[in-house]
């Protein structure tokens, strides 16, 4: 992890003052300027502000992540305040993140930024779009990318294709898409390169669905999310740079199984041998995911939650043809109710139809917490499916 200098620590001071007074009703006058205030209320549309941890707040636990967050990202963005719901997971979500991003890796920065954006975009998700065309602009990338896949190099247009099929179809991924991607003349792609282009792809993808599922709201600086609008990166059109996207995709049943490979068994050796340490960060935020308890259902206590998240998980997995034979799939229909089932299908098949009405018509009388943990949920087992079809293909292209 990385941890916050006593000059960082003070920028992080410095810059939760600023955000009261980008928040506050003075200094606009006397300065001459339009300061910028937020349109909504808080990091969700969902969650009232009241019930999400105030920065200040926190405990020493989460103020260390916190700290850690802003020294990386140089802000608190809100996802990172609705998952301090649940800090141990926060934690390993932030250092893989970081990994993927900025640490050392076959892919340049601004490579990694932009296929960010391709992978929210497939989504219409325009608060990640506009985090990373901010990004990808400031680690250099050329800003004519953002007027489509068509502006960027032959080598990121041809992963198009693989980018569409991951969000909404990855069963439909063969050996033969992943050798046109590494035996394309001046244009391949590396094993390595290709391994970490689709961590980031599926990262995003269902980084999306966490992002809809809790109605995170757009950032103060972002389009959207202040009362005053200018020009900005926000202009650009996120079905553009999807490559002509201009319409939701809904992900239809697979026609193929992936309960011949696994996480455990195949899939987290094979990210580890080609992107050294990134397997072990995934393999560590799964296990958290699908693990984290507090054995606590809305007022009751002691609780063993372990066959409801199986549940939730295997639900999504099957969605994906992905099914397991040890498992009684009678457990779902008796665990996951109707409306929540529609809810599990939006948020991770469609994301951009998830509703304020979605959230709040499953598990009524659970905590916001609860349901954020349930989005937690989603998220993985979304990565962890789709992340699952493109390393088998890529497995058996190198046998």
């Amino acid at each position: 992890m990385i941890v916050a200098s006593a000059a960082e620590s003070r920028l992080y001071s410095a810059a939760l003052s600023m955000k009261e007074l980008l928040c506050s009703d003075c200094g606009g006058p006397e300065l001459g300027l339009q300061i910028p205030r937020p349109v909504g209320h808080g990091p969700s549309r969902f969650i009232p502000e009241k019930e999400i941890l105030q920065v200040g707040d926190e405990d020493s636990h989460v103020h260390t992540v916190f700290a850690e967050a802003f020294a990386a990202l140089g802000h608190l963005d809100n996802i990172t305040l609705v998952m301090a719901f649940h800090p141990h997971y926060l934690e390993s979500f932030l250092k893989t993140q970081h990994y993927l991003l900025q640490m050392d890796g076959p892919l340049p920065l601004h490579y990694r930024h932009y296929l960010g954006i391709l992978a929210a975009a497939r989504h219409q998700c325009s608060y990640l779009v506009n985090l990373h065309v901010n990004d990808f602009l400031h680690v250099g990338g050329d800003p004519k990318w953002l007027n489509g896949l068509g502006n960027a190099p032959q080598k990121l247009q041809n992963l198009g294709e693989l980018n569409k099929m991951l969000a909404h179809r990855p069963w439909l991924i063969t050996k033969d898409h992943i050798e046109q991607l590494l035996k394309t003349a001046e244009h391949s792609w590396s094993l390595a390169e290709l391994i970490h282009a689709v961590v980031l792809l599926t990262h995003y993808h269902s980084l999306a669905s966490f992002t809809f599922g809790c109605g995170i709201s757009p950032e103060i600086d972002c389009a959207g999310g202040h009362t005053f609008q200018a020009s900005s990166v926000g202009d650009y059109c996120v079905c553009d740079i999807a490559n002509g996207n201009h319409g939701t995709e809904e992900m239809r049943s697979p026609t193929s199984s992936a309960p011949d490979y696994s996480w455990e068994d195949h899939g987290f050796s094979l990210v580890n041998r080609l992107y050294p340490d990134v397997g072990q960060l995934l393999d560590e935020k799964f296990h958290i995911a699908y693990n984290l308890t507090y054995n606590t259902m809305a007022m009751h206590t002691d609780v063993d939650t372990s066959m409801l998240r199986r549940a939730i998980w295997n639900y999504i997995h099957c969605m994906f043809g992905i099914r397991y034979d040890d498992y009684d799939y009678g457990e779902i229909n008796q665990l996951l109710d109707r409306s929540f089932k529609v809810y599990i299908k939006t948020v991770v098949c469609t994301p951009e139809k998830t509703t304020r009405r979605m959230y709040d018509g499953f598990w009524r009388q659970f905590k916001h917490s609860e349901k954020v943990h349930v989005n937690l949920l989603l998220m993985e087992a979304r990565m962890q499916a789709a992340l699952l079809y493109a390393l088998r293909a890529i497995t058996r292209y190198m046998t």
